[in-house]
């Protein structure tokens, strides 16, 4: 994966935030274009997506991939998964689960083993490692869907490979991908006869919530700063147009 297609943080979006107002501010920006640029850098989700925001700006550095080597001190909160933390060895909370015609759900703060399968007929079920917890760093997560449906949700940053197929039904693929260094290796594999098995990534529910306010926090900024250059525009047309009466006012 080249670094372009990283993922990008909360601190990246707002560094490229602050360098686009900073060109309004300074005239390098027109509001019609720095709106544009301001929701894309809401929307962005990778560095090579916030990269060209800023290329044209002499005084802003587009972000860059950064690994920091610091701890965290005890209670600090940090959008990035602590791997170790979540690999916890032991036994798992649930080796399978079966839903003929009803469902069931793995979801939550779970501990997934070595080898987890699951089978849905006539039924659906719910598999979620967004928050879940390791016994082992490699683990096989095997899907079987006759006539009824499995979704696996997983989070960006964890390591996947989907090998699974689909006969007169699909299991989907587009959850493959490598993940964040220590991440464990987790293959999903199966196969769905007219039936579906979907795999995907999901942002967890703490960093959606908190994307989510710093969008707000941003469009608020935004609407303050139209505000107040929209102002500044009338306080200059006011001013002009007091000097072009002056000047009239003068004998010739």
């Amino acid at each position: 994966m080249s670094p372009a297609e990283l993922r990008a943080s909360d601190a990246d979006r707002e560094k490229v935030a602050d360098a686009l107002r900073e060109a309004l501010a300074e005239g390098r920006l027109d509001m019609e274009e720095f709106g544009e640029r301001l929701d894309a850098a809401l929307q962005a989700r990778t560095y090579g997506e916030l990269a060209p925001l800023t290329r044209d700006l002499p005084s802003a550095v587009a972000p860059a991939p950064k690994v920091s080597m610091v701890k965290r001190s005890e209670g600090e909160e940090s959008d990035e998964i602590d791997w170790d933390e979540r690999i916890v060895g032991g036994e798992p909370s649930s080796s399978g689960a079966i839903a003929i015609w009803g469902g069931f759900n793995r979801k939550g703060g779970w501990t997934v083993g070595r080898l987890f399968t699951s089978f849905a007929m006539w039924g659906g079920g719910d598999i979620d490692l967004r928050e879940a917890r390791f016994a082992e760093r490699d683990v096989v997560i095997r899907c079987f869907a006759l006539m009824g449906g499995i979704q696996v949700t997983v989070p960006p940053e964890l390591n996947v490979t989907v090998k699974g197929f689909g006969i007169m039904g699909g299991f989907s693929d587009e959850a493959t991908g490598p993940g964040t260094p220590g991440s464990p290796r987790v293959v999903v594999t199966g196969f769905a006869l007219m039936g579906g098995v979907g795999v995907e990534r999901k942002l967890r529910k703490r960093e959606r919530a908190r994307l989510k306010a710093e969008r707000r926090e941003l469009q608020a900024r935004r609407r303050e700063e139209r505000r107040a250059l929209q102002e500044q525009r009338r306080d200059e047309w006011r001013a002009l147009h007091e000097r072009r009466r002056e000047e009239r006012r003068r004998p010739n």
